[in-house]
Parts: structure tokens; C-alpha cells; sequence
């Protein structure tokens, strides 16, 4: 199996992120469909779309395959381990590893909503069962 863009350490940036995001929620695409949906939105060009899905490609992040006289693209890493790593990254690099840190740093900010709150006890009740 190849690995991926998170077992290489190689990663990925906000506009690769933009392009992934596409193709987590559907796929496959090709680079037309991709650029159909994020093209306008962000000021992107085709030539763009090709740059950011070839880099996707050659870091293990999605797969290729021909259809016809085009590239159709599928996501190789799952949205949700993609955002595990990244979750992890933020809280090691910026709160010595601690999640607790980061929750301290959200509260005194006064960043969480009661629902944010609700949703976060909720979470701690199910990890303790």
C-alpha cells in the first residue's frame, strides 16, 4: 500500500487542503469537476487545480486514474485521520502536548459556546464509560 502524505511527514498545504476537501466529499473527480467547485470561489485558474492535485498525487494524498483523454482523482488519506494528525500537530506545537492546554487557552479567550461547552461534556462522558 503507499503511504501517505501523513506517514511521510510531508504536508499538506491550505490550498492542497481546499482541493482535498472537494474530493472527500465526492470523488472521483476530475481536475475540471475540482476546479467547477473552487475555482471561482478562490481566484484559481485550471493551471492551478493541475499544480495542487499533482502535488497531492506525488505526496501519497490521492490517486490517479486514466478516464479516457482525462485524470479522475480519489482521495488516498481519509478526512478524518487527515485531521487527527493535524489536531495533534496544533496541540503539540503550540500546548506542549497537552489537549487540556488548549481547552484552558479556548475558555479564557471566551472562544466556546454554551454549545461548544454541551458538545465537549458530552465527549467526556462517553470517553469515561
Amino acid at each position: 500500500m503507499a503511504k501517505s502524505a501523513s506517514d511521510k511527514g510531508e504536508r499538506i498545504s491550505d490550498a492542497e487542503h481546499a482541493v482535498m476537501e472537494v474530493l472527500w466529499d465526492r470523488h472521483p473527480l476530475s481536475a475540471t469537476d475540482v476546479c467547477d467547485e473552487i475555482c471561482e470561489a478562490r481566484g484559481w485558474s485550471m493551471p492551478t487545480v493541475k499544480t495542487l492535485l499533482a502535488r497531492l498525487v506525488s505526496k501519497g494524498a490521492l490517486a490517479t486514474e486514466p478516464d479516457g483523454r482525462k485524470f479522475l482523482y480519489s482521495p488516498l488519506i481519509e478526512r478524518a485521520d487527515y485531521v487527527g494528525g493535524e489536531s495533534q500537530r496544533l496541540v503539540d506545537r503550540l500546548f506542549g502536548g497537552r489537549a487540556a492546554s488548549l481547552f484552558a487557552h479556548l475558555a479564557e479567550s471566551e472562544s466556546l459556546t454554551e454549545e461548544d461547552l454541551g458538545e465537549i461534556e458530552r465527549l467526556l462522558k462517553e470517553l469515561r464509560k
